[in-house]
């Protein structure tokens, strides 16, 4: 696995070598841009390598969720919206390659230009680019898109805006931007921002945009149907204007993507297994191995896929939220890691099928090694040893129980770390020296079932700690509110994370998050070693730069011990019917967004 990733950043690296001595190389206009030296795929390809260029066109596939939604923009705070419409309901400029680490290929624009410094970048957009109505995609909408999204619109697209010092026409198709920082992932990452049609939105308030103004975007699918909270149908546009571009050649046959929506988990899974779904996502081996014997698996009706990847674990498992008083010393969220009896825990929820998630890029060449750091590594880190905690340099690993349910060893473990931090048990009950108990409340969002068991299991071994914790269960609509403020204590989180880590993990994990609304930095980390990591990622102009950055965040955050992992996804599992078919190759990044269900095809025969 690990083998075919590093050929293609050796791959890369050459090619690295070969832009430096040409000097001008990337002065020019190409087809294609790479976070290191050239694309993989040439200008004249035929497809994406792990789509079917013959697949044909028809059927449907209907898929389920947990919850609602109360929105059809995705491009804003305010709202649930369903999650894929950001990705299959929108297009860019440019396009990704799920099958190299980080690679962008012309869609909206057909080609990009950009310095060898990369300190501006040139976009060219298609004559034959429209939207759904059949109005030209033009220069005025990717400005007014860029600039709304980047001040009004969902805080993920703020940071890159602020990097942006201009933007400007600078001929009849093309837009120009200028940054004002060195940052060379911008020259990619403003390539990939979604464009809306500006005169839809003429006279409307874009922050308060729920379900009364369906998208009007360039992609081949549009929202067709939808009932608030039940379901989404979005169909097929047959006059889409890309579909023999080569970037879509064999993606987006399917006629129908169609998203239910249930209570929980238990009534989504029995719409599965009746036929009103027609593919199922499935994250525990246990049930995958056991609850997948119903007739239609056993007649052949339905298949059950596994689909391998190659791309880091990315962190699952309740998050402690800084900003709380409970969790700011780190000892004490060191305690709640050796409460946490993971190996019992696994053993009762997969039946020990699943391995742990080790550190936030585990499973793949950024993840952090065992043991003291060393070489590019120590040295990134080395001048932030006084901020560091305990592990970070000196190697780390997560705390192993002997199996059993008393977890006695660690127990005693997380009770000293607890009175090193100025809580001991008083007559029963964790209390500090002020005699204010501890205790908080574990918020989950209703459907979260899996998430509900595990944290019943986990509160039962604090209460022999004398730690009261309270479990709740709120509608998806608050727990959004909530989680958006940083209203918690403790909360389920997940995070994925990929082979190109860069602009995002600012968002993750940067500071402005602390008090800033709507980040992902649910945590509330604050720590200059880890943006110097980020900064150092964005910058790397080397393999060896690259992959030590991404070690040493890897260490700041795992150490750090603000997340209690969970076990780790290593394949996908996908049961569907079996009329539905995805292509023999498999990208790198395997069952990912952009694969499902992009390059699957519907087959009545």
């Amino acid at each position: 696995m690990n083998i075919q990733f590093f050929q293609k950043f050796r791959q890369i690296t050459s090619a690295l070598a070969l832009c430096a001595a040409a000097g001008t190389a990337y002065a020019e206009s190409s087809h294609g841009i790479a976070m290191y030296g050239e694309p993989q795929l040439p200008a004249d390809f035929t497809s994406l390598p792990y789509a079917n260029p013959e697949a044909p066109t028809g059927g449907k596939i209907v898929t389920g969720e947990v919850g609602g939604f109360d929105s059809l923009n995705p491009h804003i705070l305010k709202g649930s919206s369903p999650w894929q419409l950001r990705f299959i309901a929108y297009e860019s400029l440019m396009g990704r390659n799920w099958d190299e680490p980080f690679a962008l290929y012309g869609l909206l624009a057909e080609s990009i230009e950009t310095d060898p410094d990369r300190k501006w970048v040139e976009f060219t957009l298609r004559d034959e680019a429209r939207f759904s109505d059949g109005s030209p995609v033009t220069v005025a909408d990717v400005m007014w898109s860029y600039e709304t999204l980047g001040t009004v619109g969902h805080p993920r697209y703020h940071g890159v805006w602020k990097k942006i010092d201009t933007m400007e026409q600078t001929g009849p198709n093309k837009v120009k931007f200028t940054f004002n920082v060195d940052d060379r992932e911008l020259a990619l990452i403003v390539g990939m921002r979604p464009i809306l049609k500006k005169a839809q939105w003429e006279g409307k308030d874009f922050t308060q945009s729920g379900l009364d103004n369906i998208p009007i975007s360039s992609a081949p699918y549009v929202i067709d149907q939808f009932e608030a909270g039940r379901y989404v149908s979005l169909k097929r546009n047959p006059d889409y204007w890309g579909k023999d571009l080569p970037f879509r050649r064999g993606t987006n046959v399917i006629d129908e993507v169609r998203w239910e929506y249930f209570g929980d988990g238990a009534a989504l899974f029995e719409a599965f297994k009746s036929g009103t779904l027609n593919s199922q996502r499935e994250f525990n081996a246990e049930k995958w191995a056991s609850q997948y014997d119903f007739p239609a698996t056993m007649d052949g009706r339905v298949v059950k896929s596994e689909v391998p990847h190659q791309r880091p674990t990315g962190i699952t498992g309740f998050v402690m939220n800084t900003r709380k008083a409970q969790f700011q010393d780190w000892r004490v969220r060191d305690a709640m890691l050796h409460a946490f009896n993971f190996e019992f825990i696994n053993e009762a929820m997969t039946g020990s099928q699943q391995q742990r998630i080790t550190s936030y890029f585990s499973n793949s060449p950024l993840g952090m090694e065992d043991g003291p750091a060393s070489g590019k590594v120590a040295e990134f880190l080395t001048p932030f040893a006084d901020d560091l905690l305990p592990g970070a340099l000196e190697g780390y690993a997560l705390p192993v129980s002997d199996g059993s349910e008393r977890n006695r060893a660690n127990l005693r473990k997380a009770m000293a770390l607890m009175q090193d931090a100025g809580w001991t048990v008083q007559d029963g009950v964790m209390k500090n020296a002020a005699g204010e108990p501890f205790e908080f409340e574990l918020l989950l969002a209703q459907g979260q079932k899996e998430p509900a068991s595990i944290a019943e299991l986990y509160s039962s071994a604090l209460e022999r700690m004398g730690i009261a914790v309270k479990v709740s269960q709120i509608d998806k609509a608050q727990y959004k509110l909530r989680t958006d403020d940083y209203d918690f204590d403790m909360t389920y989180y997940r995070r994925g994370l990929s082979l190109s880590p860069g602009n995002e993990q600012t968002s993750y994990w940067g500071s402005e998050g602390v008090s800033k609304p709507g980040t992902r930095n649910w945590m509330g980390m604050n720590s200059p070693a880890a943006e110097a990591m980020i900064d150092k990622l964005l910058n790397s102009q080397s393999r060896d730069d690259f992959l030590a950055a991404a070690k040493s965040l890897d260490r700041v955050l795992t150490t750090g011990r603000y997340v209690i992992p969970f076990y780790q996804f290593s394949k996908g599992r996908i049961a569907h019917a079996k009329e539905l078919k995805y292509p023999d190759s498999l990208p790198i990044y395997g069952d990912w967004i952009g694969w499902q269900p992009d390059v699957w095809w519907y087959d009545a025969n």
